[in-house]
């Protein structure tokens, strides 16, 4: 489980984030939407340890980030904008790199399976990730956020820069991990990929959670006229 509770941020005299209060159970992708300066990147950064909050809790799996930042932090998978890989190595050497830093070992069959299951073809395991794409990198991103077996996973504009192919394979990855047991959350601007992935999907403005949605019972087009008349509403 993924909770924030009444949590507040500043950075000197601008308000990120307004007693924001938020859940995503197991088994559930909650979409985070809004525009620059909303607070997503805050939030996910509260939820990844590099911030602290001012005030409130923010909980990964029931143990608190700050007074247990390490114990949440093995709970959590987080996949950036951009992962960062070592350039020169592959796929395979990545993945074996950062699980080593976890502190797991595994076969390197057992890792070209991960890779696969994160939909990286078998072909491009052993490849240098210079040689990738935005999207392969992604999937390298998220074999190595899942080997872990993390009980959270939160992603920051993960579809930011990728072709409808790549941007699809990735919400459908995202679904599975979901479907494992993992709660996810996936800030993004893409709302047709909100509609495709998420069970629920938040509105944040200046800092606040100002509209929830099932997006499941609205066309993309209902979303993002909703979505549209919620910023303009608070212009």
């Amino acid at each position: 489980m993924i909770e924030t509770r009444e949590v507040r941020k500043s950075y000197g005299t601008t308000q990120a984030l307004d007693a924001l209060t938020l859940t995503v159970n197991p088994g559930e992708v909650l979409g985070l939407l809004g525009p620059n300066g909303a607070g997503k990147t805050t939030t996910i950064h509260l939820l990844a340890g590099f911030l602290q909050p001012d005030s409130g809790s923010v909980i990964i799996d029931g143990i608190d980030v700050v007074k247990n930042p390490d114990g949440a932090r093995g709970r959590l998978g987080y996949i950036p904008e951009n992962v960062a890989l070592y350039p020169f190595l592959s796929a395979m050497e990545n993945l074996q790199h950062f699980s080593a830093l976890a502190g797991l070992k595994f076969r390197r069959d057992e890792l070209a399976k991960k890779l696969v299951t994160s939909g990286l073809a078998s072909d491009a395991i052993h490849r240098p990730v210079s040689t990738f794409s935005k999207g392969m990198r992604q999937k390298v991103g998220i074999a190595i956020a899942t080997s872990k077996e993390a009980k959270a996973l939160v992603l920051d504009e993960p579809a930011s820069g990728l072709d409808p192919h790549a941007s699809h394979e990735l919400s459908m990855l995202v679904r599975k991990v979901a479907d494992e047991g993992a709660a996810v959350l996936m800030a993004t601007h893409d709302l047709f990929r909100a509609k495709e992935s998420c069970d629920r999907v938040v509105i944040l403005q200046d800092g606040k959670l100002v509209q929830e949605l099932d997006p499941r019972s609205l066309t993309a087009n209902d979303l993002e006229k909703i979505y549209l008349k919620q910023m303009e509403s608070n212009a």
